[in-house]
């Protein structure tokens, strides 16, 4: 079932039909080292046999999985002191990823002198995986997770070349479906099915329990671990509830624990909300709580309606475009003092010094407010914190036009004076 050539290859247009990508590198005679990476079972081993034989080079191929640096160095030792080909060999390096970065330093100099052409492959982030150094010789090539029509074509393939597939219409939708853009996979259904059905086609419930069901592509400490919560994330500042719903559900599905989400849900709070809903802390909080003490499958419903709760309130970063902005400034003035007027005077020499002298207590004052000085007498006033009109930020707004109005009416600094 393997494609012998770049005709048969399914579901990646993109580099080899309507002169792609590939299809020009070929064409032009110029092989160049490749990266390929995507998701399992959407062909990289294939291409890459295919791009060496579409260029008559001799293939090596490697699985960092089962062999060793050493072995691949021995291999292009011999083939630097032996150049008995009149190509350069490609060298395949599947999983490659799994290599670490001082393992996949081996590869720079043979790179460099063109000893070799590298094709590597890996289902990770090259960004994280890969060698920057490594990553820059090499091109990268992404792949596509197959859609449904590619996975069509292959059963359309395998009954052309053997049989009908003992299933019924329906339930081939549900094994293209149970793939989920993996060649391998469907390939291996197709392989239990055929091993086990004799005689009448298999309905779509008689397959879900032959096949039961794929895992989720989901890695705990990989992308899509981080992928997804970013979906989730943004979801919820974009105010979309049923797509953060979706997300959630499939973090949960992967196996994500719940107790990761509910600490990235209290950073959402935070963060995208902040003061324009300040109850949406104490509920994420609370949500916490709740699913410490159901666990899961009940706890998960307290996440949803967290995520729901955070996706439809009104979205605010004042609070933390403010703390950002004053770490910044206390970053530049770290060699400044609070005045002395503000300052305690528990002994009878900071009192001389001036501490605490001139103090007002603003509780003894009209408003509560004595709008004296708090910031570094050396320093300007500053503005950090600029709410929004949402939510309870329309409050908030209301209650500093209200002390800055205070502060004009003492004839005191205003930020807008300062500045």
């Amino acid at each position: 079932m393997r494609p012998t050539s770049f005709d048969e290859v399914v579901g990646q247009d993109h580099l080899f039909r309507d002169h792609g990508w590939i299809a020009k590198l070929i064409e032009n005679k110029t092989p160049l080292s490749l990266l390929l990476w995507s998701p399992p079972g959407t062909g990289k081993t294939t291409i890459a046999r295919l791009y060496a034989k579409a260029f008559s080079s001799p293939f090596f191929s490697f699985t960092a999985v089962m062999h060793s640096i050493t072995e691949i160095k021995e291999l292009i030792q011999k083939i630097k002191q032996e150049p008995l080909f009149y190509r350069q060999p490609i060298i395949f390096v599947d999983e490659i990823h799994r290599f670490n970065r001082a393992q996949q330093d081996l590869f720079l100099p043979f790179l460099e002198n063109g000893t070799i052409i590298l094709i590597g492959a890996t289902t990770e982030n090259p960004s994280f995986a890969i060698n920057n150094a490594l990553l820059s010789r090499m091109t990268l090539v992404a792949l596509k997770p197959l859609e449904e029509q590619a996975l069509f074509s292959i059963i359309t393939r395998y009954e052309t070349q053997f049989r009908p597939l003992p299933l019924t219409k329906e339930a081939k939708e549900m094994l293209v479906a149970l793939s989920q853009g993996d060649a391998r996979y469907l390939l291996n259904a197709i392989e239990k099915i055929e091993s086990v059905v004799d005689s009448a086609p298999l309905d779509s419930k008689e397959l879900s329990t032959l096949l039961q069901r794929k895992a989720p592509l989901y890695d705990k400490s990989g992308d899509y671990h981080y992928d997804l919560i970013s979906a989730l994330h943004k979801s919820v500042r974009g105010s979309d509830p049923d797509a953060a719903l979706y997300w959630l559900a499939r973090m949960l599905e992967g196996g994500e624990d719940p107790l990761f989400i509910c600490r990235r849900m209290i950073r959402m709070a935070i963060e995208d909300i902040g003061l324009a809903d300040p109850q949406a802390l104490g509920l994420t909080q609370n949500v916490q709580a709740s699913y410490e003490r159901l666990g899961s499958p009940e706890g998960e419903l307290a996440l949803a309606q967290a995520i729901i709760y955070l996706a439809l309130a009104p979205k605010s970063n004042a609070l933390y475009n403010a703390f950002a902005e004053a770490q910044e400034a206390a970053k530049k003035t770290t060699h400044l003092s609070p005045p002395k007027t503000i300052l305690n005077a528990p002994t009878k020499l900071m009192r001389n010094l001036g501490w605490g002298k001139d103090y007002l207590y603003d509780h003894d004052l009209p408003h509560a407010f004595s709008g004296q000085r708090y910031f570094p007498e050396e320093m300007e006033r500053e503005c950090f914190y600029r709410p929004v009109e949402r939510g309870f930020e329309r409050e908030m707004k209301k209650r500093l036009e209200y002390f800055t109005k205070l502060r004009e009416e003492k004839n005191l600094p205003t930020t807008e004076q300062s500045q």
